[in-house]
């Protein structure tokens, strides 16, 4: 709740002066009255404002908590209740101080007479574009409870697909990671101990051994410079990627790489659907719907290319044919596109494509991970051998010496 300073006056006529929380100025007054005082002054506080405006601004909504709140407020809105109480409710109802910081300054705002839209658009590392232009339809149309339900479903649809390709993940990651924990773990400690004995011996070793005694030797001796220089690479890269030139060059190399081009550009695909699929339903214009849909990619090349099928759709054209221009969409979904313009029902075929398309990319999804673990294992199981191998080496010619 925002606070306000005021200069008043008690029963006696002394000066006084504070600060008083309530919905508004006005509010404010009445709270001041029934206190006993006559106020004089009444104005936000701005301390308080700026304090709670900086945090406020600094708040990044998980997308599970951006969809909890958008059907709450849905709920509440579809129940009858002003928005104003609603966002109150809201507020009061989450356990976390930042998101109930966040919607009483979204309220305050709303409060002050902007639209809902306009107050989300203050905080824009909570409330994403799409989430913004999606509620501005619904104000326009007046159906914000409904346009708000379907935002829960759409930003809860897009969490479970990101936690699906997370988990999908995990196993191959804590695969990859463990191999090289192992095979550190061998060169650095095993090896030398084992291969000290041979060398003791003064008799010549094969060059398996002696190669893995240079990088045992390595990996002991410069071990940490080597991951000082591992660091410095990864942070090169970053920096790298933040360059708009070099990351528009990098996207585009990746969309060449096999699988996983495939797998990245069937998810852009999937993401662009169902995100013009929720724009149209709430009455977003298709043009604009097009650009919100571009931005929300995260591909720079693929994302160009949307930009020009917005572009194209504004000069006169038709949606197919841009997409068919653009080639980063699937024939399935551009045959179900086209038959949605033919027929006037372009959101609920692009809905309906755009879940095709997440089924297509959890199976491709799956087909990579199978690949990958295979493929780890052979990798780590083929070091080891070559370990092995370096170690058993050495024992046969000495054999061959006694005998």
């Amino acid at each position: 709740m925002p606070g306000f300073e005021y200069r008043a006056q008690d029963r006696k006529g002394r000066p006084c002066k504070g600060v008083q929380e309530a919905d508004s100025p006005r509010h404010a007054r009445q709270l001041l009255r029934e206190k006993g005082l006559l106020p004089s002054h009444v104005g936000a506080a701005k301390h308080l404002r700026v304090k709670g405006a900086v945090f406020a601004l600094g708040t990044k909504l998980a997308p599970g908590e951006l969809a909890l709140l958008t059907l709450q407020l849905s709920t509440l809105i579809q129940a009858g209740l002003p928005l104003e109480e609603s966002l109150r409710a809201v507020a009061a109802q989450s356990e976390k101080n930042r998101v109930s910081a966040l919607l009483a300054a979204v309220r305050a705002r709303v409060m002050e007479g902007h639209a809902l839209a306009t107050a989300l658009g203050g905080f824009p590392r909570a409330f994403p574009e799409l989430f913004r232009a999606t509620i501005a339809a619904g104000e326009r149309s007046g159906h914000l409870g409904h346009v708000l339900e379907q935002l829960a479903v759409y930003t809860e649809a897009r969490q479970a697909s990101r936690q699906r390709i997370q988990l999908a993940l995990v196993y191959p990651m804590i695969l990859m990671c463990a191999s090289l924990a192992i095979v550190g773990f061998l060169l650095g400690y095993v090896v030398p101990d084992v291969v000290k004995i041979f060398v003791d011996s003064g008799q010549p070793l094969p060059p398996l051994t002696r190669g893995m005694i240079l990088i045992s030797d390595g990996v002991r001796s410069h071990g940490v410079i080597m991951l000082g220089v591992l660091s410095v690479l990864v942070l090169l890269g970053r920096w790298a990627l933040v360059q708009p030139r070099l990351r528009l060059r990098w996207h585009a190399l990746v969309l060449r790489l096999p699988l996983l081009g495939g797998v990245l550009r069937a998810m852009e695909a999937a993401r662009f659907a169902s995100t013009l699929a929720i724009l149209g339903k709430s009455a977003v214009p298709l043009v604009d719907a097009l650009e919100i849909a571009a931005a929300v990619i995260g591909n720079l090349t693929i994302r160009h290319r949307m930009h020009d099928v917005a572009r194209s759709v504004r000069e006169g054209g038709t949606l197919t044919q841009g997409l068919e221009q653009g080639g980063d969409i699937p024939p399935m979904m551009l045959h179900m596109i086209a038959s949605g313009e033919r027929a006037g029902e372009l959101d609920r075929l692009l809905a309906r494509a755009a879940e095709q398309q997440e089924k297509t990319l959890a199976a491709r999804i799956a087909l990579v991970v199978s690949l990958f673990e295979p493929v780890m294992l052979v990798l780590m199981g083929g070091v080891v051998l070559l370990i092995v191998m370096a170690i058993l080496l050495p024992i046969l010619s000495l054999n061959q010496l006694v005998s």
